[in-house]
């Protein structure tokens, strides 16, 4: 996995640089979003994959299943990627270059996940305290996972914060091993 996110970097850095020239942060994001689901797609994935498919001929099909979804620039892009033999970079891609879009804008985006939903108090406290530790305005995706029994985990960036109670059960047998 670091590995794709390594190659992949230099790819979502340079779209960046490309977006923010253009003043469309906003619309490569729809874009890459869209272009990660079709490269996500399993026989989209297979035909990526396929050595029997020439790389001219895999961005050809990639193109036309995004239709008018893509601008040139991001048609060129998917052409370079193509060339390349990294269309299936895609999703990373899109991971890496909303994390530059966030910086830019001054923003972070966390996901929470809990056992339970959450109220708007204790969403607005969450985000508080991210804001307050991270030094950006924060944006909450709210996810719920009851196998988690109470608590929750929550991922901003690189940093994961795990408050589940099944996680501090983990954290206490692992110390009991010791």
């Amino acid at each position: 996995m670091a590995e794709l996110i390594t190659i992949a970097r230099p790819y979502a850095q340079a779209i960046f640089s490309l977006a923010r020239d253009e003043g469309d942060l906003k619309g490569w994001s729809d874009m890459l979003a869209f272009a990660a689901l079709v490269a996500s797609d399993p026989d989209m994935a297979a035909l990526i994959e396929d050595p029997r498919v020439d790389r001219e001929q895999t961005a050809t099909i990639f193109l036309d299943v995004c239709g008018e979804r893509l601008n040139a620039g991001a048609k060129n892009t998917i052409r370079v990627l193509a060339e390349n033999n990294r269309l299936e970079l895609l999703p990373e891609i899109a991971v890496l270059y909303e994390v530059e879009r966030a910086t830019a804008e001054g923003t972070l985006r966390a996901e929470v996940t809990s056992a339970h939903s959450l109220s708007n108090a204790q969403k607005k406290a969450i985000a508080s305290a991210l804001t307050k530790r991270f030094g950006r305005d924060v944006t909450l995706d709210c996810k719920i996972d009851e196998e988690l029994l109470g608590g929750a985990i929550i991922r901003a960036g690189d940093v994961v914060i795990d408050g589940s109670v099944i996680g501090k059960l983990d954290k206490l047998a692992h110390q009991l091993l010791r």
